[in-house]
């Protein structure tokens, strides 16, 4: 899988790609996300490619603080291959050389594939309570 930064015409692959891994929710509007990220360090908007076709995305942040993993996502038929492991290398060797202390992501606690997932390549639950207070509002897609 070759890994590069998102570009524009990527929009629709990426918003499908996200629909059909079930990472939207009825109060994000992926395309907006998408606008947001490419306003802080687009470059870190990884895609992943397999013979020019988008199978995976990651969204990788960095406040200074702690690094954040978002639309963690790779293509159904092209899951358990290595691609998301792959993906997360290259996110955490970016936020590494940012000087990143330790990486944050959060998992509905519903998916426990994923979840095992993130503990295969070393997370592991910080017993934390995810709170969150929506700023804005998204247009419903």
């Amino acid at each position: 899988m070759k890994i590069r930064p998102y570009e524009d015409s990527d929009e629709q692959a990426i918003v499908q790609l996200w629909f059909d891994c079930g990472l939207v929710a009825p109060q994000n509007n992926p395309i907006c996300d998408i606008q947001r990220k490419l306003k802080v360090n687009p470059e870190w908007f990884l895609v992943g490619l397999k013979e020019e076709e988008i199978v995976a995305s990651c969204m990788v942040g960095y406040e200074g603080h702690r690094g954040w993993i978002n639309y963690l996502a790779v293509k159904p038929c092209e899951q358990r291959k290595g691609y998301a492991k792959r993906i997360m290398e290259e996110a955490e060797r970016l936020l590494r050389e940012a000087g990143c202390p330790k990486i944050n992501l959060q998992v509905r606690s519903t998916n426990l594939e994923v979840i095992k997932f993130y503990e295969s390549i070393g997370f592991s639950d910080d017993s934390v309570t995810s709170l969150g207070k929506r700023l804005e509002a998204d247009e419903p897609l």
